[in-house]
């Protein structure tokens, strides 16, 4: 299941890059990005996210 990142919702706070046991995850331009080679579909991130900016398809 790839991870997604909505960038409308996405404010850059972090949480989702702090909380990646994968280390999958990185900021671009304020918005995070997912490196989907890293990517292990944990969902860390998607509950991480207070903004409700990550889903999984």
């Amino acid at each position: 299941m790839p991870i997604k990142v909505d960038k409308e919702k996405c404010t850059g706070c972090e949480s989702c890059v702090a909380e990646c046991p994968s280390e999958a995850i990185s900021m671009t331009s304020d918005k995070a990005v997912v490196d989907v080679e890293n990517c292990v579909d944990c969902g860390v991130c998607v509950d991480a996210c207070p903004e409700e900016a990550i889903e999984m398809d």
